[in-house]
Parts: structure tokens; C-alpha cells; sequence
């Protein structure tokens, strides 16, 4: 298959010589290459510069390779980079450890395609048709590299209904994994994107480190990841809450399987609405929503609902209580997000003690000229 070609309008290319993957529409020059199809990127006197895929919209295309590969080449290649790179950070092959991201879009070179590891199963999640077209490639080379289990879940991702979330090889041999040595029970089937939130994984372990003896709320629970890491770090009661019937199903059970469910409570309410009259005896609480913005366009109100969470929390917390607070809106810097709970403590006249920046793991790299990448931000605080 041919690839086709596609040129720059004259000088457009200082950020792409840079580094930053994507190129928006305004530097195109006029081409009739269709969205979803891969084609070469070249200056407008005819020299390449990069292989990758148009995209519908302002961003209209994303980069894959500064060298000329095929498509499928170029798959296979980062792919197994990607799975060497987890192995050589000793992420993989852990008894104690069975929920890896193994590949993360940009941050390993091929935008629109995430790949979670459950056990021995993947669940691919495609954000990009040109990527989609190879999912077949894909799974083969997941199976390749041991996972012959692969799920694509990308009927929501790629906002098609005509697509069917399916397997691609294998099927679900089983649904409890351990993260850190404790029990989770995953429906990537069913539930929220690939069925767990990995990216909060050494959030949770610090959770479970300050949890000793402590009342803990984990607001915006999902399915209990953080409550379980509380319990397990020796909390008196720790309290799930989440609007999803579901989730908080789901986080019972996974208390249950960890032999915690006699400290553990769940509460299926907005958290909006619970924060309002919130308990005073919390000694940690944990506030981790889901991206407020999606988009540039509802930045304000976003920062808005974060100050509002936030400050209503610092507002009843105990003195010298804990807040461990997110944000995973790509849209929201992380310089932003600071000052949003800087003036949330303001707000309700708490003295709030910044102890440490919290991020995702190791297993979410980001492209260093690709901030976008760096999406889940987080602060340490202490309510005094």
C-alpha cells in the first residue's frame, strides 16, 4: 500500500523539530488524505519529516516516527519497546504485581493506542481509526509477547457506535488480580475504561502508608482501589462514596475478597451533595474526580469544581488531618491545579500545608516536549 504524502505550509516546521508530536490544522497545506489514513509528512519543498495519521478536527495530525517505517513496522517496533522498557523497570513478571499499563500513547511513541495488562490479559483501547485499522497486528503481537488474551475496548474511545467492544484472541480466564500484593476484581468488560485506574497505583500505596488507625474518606471511589490500600494499611474505618450503584458493588466485593469488609462502608451518593455535610471525624480523605475538563473550552468551570470539592473537604477536615486531592484533566496544568486548591484553603480560611506533588507512574511516561501527556497531577496536603 502506498503511503501518501502530505506538506506543510512554508514555516510550519519549528515545532515539529522540536519534538511535539502533534501538528493542528493550520499548518497544513491543502491535501485530500482522509482521516484515519497513515501518510508521510513532509516541508513544503518535498523533504520528509515524519510518518503518522490524519485526525478529524483542529489537531489534524499526529506523528509516529521520524523515520520512514511501514505502519506495521513501525507497530511491532514500539510495541516491544515499550513492553522491554516495563521490563527493565521490573514491572512486569512480579507474582505481587499483575495490573501494568504496558504501552501509553504518546508517552511511547504511537498516539491512540493504550494497552492495560491484567494478568495475562490486555484490553487495547484505540483513540485513533488508523491505529483501529491494526488491531488485528496488535493482538498478535501482544500474544507474542505473552498475553494471549486481548479485549478491544474502543467503542466509546473512538465515539462509534457501530464498533463492537469484542476480543480480539482469547477470552476472560479469570477477574481478580492483585496490584502490590492486594486483591481487585476488574470488569474491563463493563466498567470505566479499561475496568481500573493503574495510573494511581504508588498514590495508592502512599495512602496506605498514613492510613494507620485513621477514619478515612475516598471520595469519588470507583471501586475502591484507595479504600483497599487503606484498610490494608491498617485504617479503623475507611468509607467508599460514589454516585455509581455499580462501583460501589464492586468496591464491597473488593473489600470483601481482602478480608477487610468490617471496616469498610460504601455510600452511593453524589459527592457534591455528601461534601456538603460531610463528618468532621475524617483523618484522611481522598478526592479523586474524574476529568472536570475535557476540554480547553470548560477550563473555567472546571477549576470552579475543583475549588468547590476541594474547599468544601478542607472546610470539615479534622486539624492535622490529610487530603490527598487530583486532578486528570489533561486541560488543567499542574500549575493551575495548585493554585486552584491554593485558593480553595483561602476560600474556607483553613492554614493548608503543601507536603509533596503527586503523579502518575512509571508505567504512564510522558514525552518530555509533550505536557499534554503529564495529565494526572495531584497534591499531598495537611489541613491544620
Amino acid at each position: 500500500m502506498k503511503i501518501p504524502t502530505i506538506h506543510l505550509l512554508p514555516a510550519k516546521e519549528k515545532a515539529i523539530k522540536r519534538g511535539h508530536p502533534w501538528v493542528f490544522s493550520g499548518a497544513l497545506d491543502k491535501h485530500s488524505v482522509k482521516p484515519g489514513e497513515w501518510a508521510e509528512l513532509c516541508d513544503h519543498n518535498g523533504r520528509f519529516l515524519a510518518l503518522g495519521f490524519v485526525e478529524p478536527g483542529s489537531i489534524a495530525f499526529k506523528i509516529a516516527a521520524r523515520e520512514i517505517f511501514t505502519p506495521e513496522e513501525l507497530i511491532r517496533f514500539r510495541i516491544e519497546k515499550a513492553i522491554e522498557f516495563r521490563r527493565k523497570a521490573g514491572l512486569l513478571n512480579k507474582k505481587e504485581n499483575e495490573i501494568i499499563r504496558l504501552f501509553f500513547a504518546e508517552g511511547d511513541g504511537l498516539p491512540g493506542l493504550v494497552v492495560d495488562a491484567y494478568g495475562k490479559h490486555c484490553v487495547v483501547q484505540f483513540h485513533s481509526r488508523a491505529v483501529f485499522f491494526y488491531r488485528h497486528l496488535i493482538a498478535e503481537i501482544l500474544a507474542d509477547q505473552g498475553f494471549p488474551n486481548v479485549f478491544s475496548k474502543s467503542k466509546e474511545s473512538l465515539h462509534d457506535k457501530g464498533i463492537e467492544d469484542s476480543y480480539l484472541l482469547g477470552g476472560k480466564q479469570e477477574d481478580v488480580f492483585l496490584e502490590n500484593g492486594l486483591k481487585f476484581k476488574v470488569d474491563w468488560e463493563l466498567g470505566q475504561k479499561t475496568g481500573f485506574f493503574i495510573d494511581q497505583r504508588e498514590n495508592r500505596r502512599l495512602l496506605g502508608t498514613m492510613s494507620e488507625g485513621k477514619k478515612v474518606l475516598n471520595a469519588f471511589s470507583y471501586t475502591g482501589g484507595f479504600s483497599i490500600y487503606a484498610l490494608a494499611g491498617g485504617a479503623s474505618e475507611v468509607v467508599s462514596l460514589d454516585s455509581s450503584a455499580k462501583a460501589i458493588a464492586l468496591a464491597n466485593e473488593n473489600a470483601s475478597i481482602n478480608g477487610f469488609e468490617s471496616k469498610h462502608s460504601g455510600i452511593i451518593q453524589d459527592a457534591f451533595e455528601y461534601l456538603k455535610d460531610m463528618p468532621t471525624d475524617f483523618d484522611v480523605v481522598v478526592l479523586d474526580p474524574p476529568a472536570f475538563a475535557k476540554s480547553q473550552r470548560v477550563t473555567h468551570n472546571a477549576v470552579q469544581a475543583y475549588k468547590r470539592i476541594n474547599s468544601m473537604a478542607m472546610e470539615k477536615m479534622t486539624a492535622g488531618s490529610q487530603l490527598l486531592s487530583f486532578s486528570c484533566s489533561q486541560h488543567i496544568s499542574r500549575e493551575l491545579f495548585t493554585s486552584t486548591l491554593r485558593a480553595a484553603a483561602i476560600d474556607c480560611g483553613r492554614s493548608v500545608r503543601l507536603v509533596q506533588h503527586l503523579q502518575q507512574p512509571v508505567d504512564h511516561p510522558s514525552n518530555l516536549v509533550h505536557p499534554e501527556g503529564e495529565y494526572l497531577k495531584g497534591l499531598w496536603l495537611q489541613v491544620d
